[in-house]
């Protein structure tokens, strides 16, 4: 068990309220008083409570940051620009992963109002709107995802608008068979889906499905390698996301096509090693600093000021043609 401010005064023979002096450098303390306390604090191994302290000073400095998927580098540049902001305006960032798990975001949400924490940045896992009840009282902003109807700030980028401009480029491609590979249940699969869809008005035929799989790198492969050994396997793939276009294009590799002749080759994300493949592979390329710094700005104005109006910021993404689309 931690040490108490109970335990420092025993051993250094004086009142909490001394003790509490002495760790906050304030009021008047006698030398042989501080030197007892700091050498009880030193002895004991004592670490003052910092949620306690947030209180007392009525303000906690520590925002929430929880994140649906931690090892997609579209994430880790968000954090990154979360933790510049929030470092700037004097914050502490708690990081949480759910792995799209819901069960784990519930967790992790109720324990940061547990914690007390000033407020919580979330890309919710799927269309879990009502499970955000449970932190009504945390000044709450969304990013990268939201919900329909949502009376809560957020961060997003015109999804359907970028799905359309990159499903275009395959069809300019010259490519009739193209497949959709998005992640599941989500508000930004749905938007790209519909994104997917719109590019292939009076050009329906061309359309070889749109198929749902958890946002996973392993799913990735191992549906880009059922599609391609269908008998009739599409002769171009779209992926939503980093994750699934790392596990997609390792496929192709695998089973010896070559991109663009056998098969064309088109994601979001835009991850490291797309201008590293031959061919490198067109992207729509999503603003992720802006976003995170767009999320925390919008989180530091609700802590400031909870009832300002509700306010949605929509980026756009940045589409990036390269050969795989046959455009090159």
């Amino acid at each position: 068990m931690n040490p108490s401010i109970k335990d420092v005064a025993k051993l250094a023979d004086c009142s909490t309220a001394t003790v509490s002096r002495v760790l906050a450098g304030k009021g008047y303390i006698s030398e042989s008083a501080r030197k007892k306390v700091e050498e009880a604090v030193k002895e004991l191994g004592y670490r003052p409570n910092r949620v306690a302290r947030s209180l007392r000073a009525q303000k906690s400095r520590v925002i929430g940051l929880v994140l649906s998927d931690i090892r997609n580098p579209f994430f880790s540049e968000i954090s990154r620009a979360v933790e510049q902001v929030a470092f700037q305006h004097g914050y502490n960032v708690l990081i949480c992963n759910t792995d799209e798990d819901s069960t784990r975001e519930e967790h992790y949400l109720k324990l940061l109002e547990e914690e007390q924490v000033a407020g919580i940045l979330l890309s919710p896992t799927r269309n879990r709107v009502q499970k955000l009840n449970t932190v009504s009282t945390v000044p709450l902003v969304l990013f990268d995802r939201k919900f329909p109807k949502s009376t809560l700030d957020s961060v997003i980028i015109d999804n359907e608008a970028a799905a359309h401009a990159l499903t275009r480029t395959l069809i300019a491609g010259g490519f009739k068979r193209i497949a959709g590979i998005f992640g599941a249940r989500s508000y930004t699969a749905s938007a790209r889906i519909s994104g997917f869809k719109s590019a292939f008005e009076g050009q329906e035929s061309f359309i070889a499905g749109t198929h749902q799989i958890d946002a996973f790198e392993e799913e990735g492969n191992r549906l880009t390698k059922k599609l391609l050994n269908d008998d009739v396997p599409p002769d171009a793939i779209l992926c939503s996301s980093a994750l699934l276009a790392t596990g997609a294009f390792r496929a192709i590799k695998e089973m010896k096509l070559r991109v663009p002749e056998d098969i064309g080759f088109a994601c979001f994300d835009d991850p490291s090693w797309a201008t590293f493949v031959d061919p490198p592979v067109t992207v729509i390329r999503q603003p992720a600093q802006a976003i995170g710094e767009s999320a925390a700005e919008l989180l530091m104005k609700r802590i400031e000021a909870p009832d300002r109006p509700v306010s949605e910021i929509t980026l756009q993404g940045e589409l990036i043609q390269r050969a795989s689309t046959g455009g090159n």
